[in-house]
């Protein structure tokens, strides 16, 4: 049969790390480097301009209006044309006091006063930026912003810890929930799909602690993060065939090395005509196919009742008729039904996992199942796993900041009472770079797909160059 994938199958040439979007997408709450904040009176690095005499005078400024504004007047009004009203009434209020400021700088202090009412104040600047992907707020006094897989400090800052705790209630109160002292901690998804999690005093001990992971409207493909080196074109032609084939994937990784984006991009490979369910905590993944239902868990409201887990949302997809199902990811109880939908008939199903390797992924589903209270004896346990898991993709982030699948590991089967495992494809690091970066390569470990015959009965017969190792 002819090899139907649409990538080049030559063993990847070694490859240094590219950040570009990639790096912008992932998951990220760790820290790769840390660039210090501008000094004021510069400009810093989200824009923001840090001359004290405009932060006063938007203070001052926004303290007027607020005495002379009808708010619950202007939230029946649309949107541009109470924030063109306001606008001019704060630029007049600036030419009355005779405001020692430029043009630029007046007009800047109109916008962050129209983000302080309409908006999320000194957080919507940093929604704005497309090359951000995460927003840290440390208390009122520090906030950090995530861009290239390396964290840097915003100047941007609130007035006070309770400037910062309206903001968080005007987020929370938007999607009918709370965040006070009888419940410290919440989380919430902003109108453009981002994810907020907060968490306030008396659990912050220093002041309310906010992350903002943002929704990324455009989507890598396989071809984007192969061009960016996050993986090689021979592991792409490896991935189209297993996903095409209906294996069961996990892709593993810790915070931010890029497990969601890595799942969307192998959703890519699913064919047109197959019906998905996806199942997620907060909704991000962005499946281009026709036939997908969208399924989302929901917490509990303020009284406690309501709540939709994941489990509850797989346990009635399992009665939608789905071809695959894919869970953004699995961490709970939700794992026992995970796995007997992958050995019941639901060939190709996918989710994500916080492991830091194939073995610890499967460790992690161990103790998992063990969380649940189900008593099973341990070689029964694997003996699950090992039937329903076909593959295991290792994302990684690397101390450069930036973002490789390092691993792809077969699940081959039980040997007495451990799960067996083959590694087919491995990133190989080989130095670094003055300023830092890593360099590195992907390479084959020379040794055959254990399901190389299932690729081509399905038409994804993938020559024997594929697996041979980096100078073979």
């Amino acid at each position: 049969m002819t090899n139907r994938t649409r990538f080049s199958t030559l063993p990847a040439k070694k490859e240094r790390v590219g950040r570009a979007r990639w790096e912008q997408e992932a998951d990220a709450d760790e820290a790769g480097a840390i660039t210090p904040a501008p000094k004021l009176g510069q400009k810093n690095s989200v824009g923001e301009d840090v001359n004290p005499e405009v932060q006063a005078t938007r203070t001052r400024i926004h303290r007027k209006l607020m005495d002379r504004l009808n708010l619950a007047s202007l939230a029946e009004r649309n949107r541009d044309d109470a924030e063109q009203e306001v606008g001019n009434v704060v630029r007049q209020m600036l030419t009355d006091e005779m405001v020692p400021l430029n043009m630029q700088e007046r007009e800047q202090v109109v916008e962050q006063i129209l983000y302080e009412i309409f908006g999320l104040g000194p957080l919507e600047p940093l929604l704005k930026d497309p090359s951000i992907s995460d927003i840290l707020v440390n208390t009122a006094n520090q906030v950090f912003v995530e861009r290239n897989g390396r964290l840097e400090e915003a100047q941007v800052r609130f007035r006070d810890n309770q400037h910062l705790l309206q903001i968080i209630d005007r987020i929370v109160s938007a999607v009918g929930r709370r965040a006070d002292e009888s419940n410290p901690y919440v989380d919430a998804r902003l109108a453009d799909g981002s994810r907020f999690n907060a968490m306030v005093p008396p659990v912050a001990v220093d002041g309310s602690l906010v992350s903002i992971r943002k929704f990324k409207k455009e989507k890598l493909g396989v071809d984007d993060l192969v061009r960016f080196g996050a993986f090689s074109e021979a592991m792409a032609a490896y991935l189209e065939a297993a996903v095409a084939c209906r294996l069961n994937v996990i892709v593993s990784g810790g915070t931010g090395s890029g497990k969601t984006t890595t799942l969307n991009a192998l959703s890519s490979f699913i064919h047109n005509a197959e019906r998905i369910l996806t199942i997620e905590d907060t909704a991000e993944l962005q499946l281009q196919q026709t036939h997908v239902g969208r399924m989302e868990s929901r917490p509990p409201n303020v009284e406690g009742k309501g709540a939709v887990t994941q489990r509850d949302c797989l346990r009635n997809a399992l009665r939608m008729r789905p071809d695959r199902i894919i869970v953004g990811e699995t961490r709970g109880e939700e794992v026992i039904d995970m796995l007997q939908a992958m050995n019941t008939g639901h060939d190709g199903s996918m989710t994500t996992i916080h492991a830091n390797s194939a073995r610890d992924a499967c460790s992690r589903l161990e103790n998992m199942i063990a969380m649940t209270g189900i008593e099973m004896p341990i070689k029964a346990v694997r003996s699950q796993i090992a039937s329903a898991v076909n593959l295991i993709v290792q994302a990684s982030r690397l101390q450069d900041g930036s973002r490789r699948m390092t691993s792809i590991t077969e699940v081959t089967g039980m040997e007495g009472d451990v799960i067996t495992l083959q590694e087919v494809f491995r990133y190989e690091r080989l130095g670094l770079e003055p300023d830092g970066t890593i360099i590195g390569r992907f390479t084959a470990n020379g040794v055959r797909s254990h399901y190389a015959d299932r690729f081509k009965q399905w038409g994804y017969d993938l020559p024997p160059s594929i697996y041979e190792p980096e100078g073979n």
